[in-house]
């Protein structure tokens, strides 16, 4: 998953490695507090909307292109949706 978020971010060194995982797991935590289950295990399967949805939270904290607010803000919808999904899948 590094790998790509930093292809994302449009990184092409490894400098930052240290803090987007950071933002990786910050972002895993966000989503398991927000009820989102199963993280771990979807994360490990890199589950396309979980991809999505750690891009656009490093997107949004890393102040991509000026646009960090508006990535936030896909995030934070992409969350809810995300949890709405558990929820009809029980």
């Amino acid at each position: 998953m590094l790998d790509s978020i930093r292809l994302s971010l449009r990184l092409v060194s490894n400098d930052f490695d240290s803090e987007i995982l950071e933002l990786i797991e910050a972002c895993k935590r966000d989503l398991a507090v927000g009820g989102v289950s199963n993280i771990d295990e979807k994360v490990n399967e890199i589950e396309p909307l979980i991809l999505r949805a750690v891009t656009l939270y490093c997107k949004g904290h890393f102040g991509f292109a000026n646009m960090g607010e508006k990535y936030l803000e896909a995030y934070e919808s992409l969350k809810v949706a995300l949890y709405m999904e558990g929820l009809t899948n029980v």
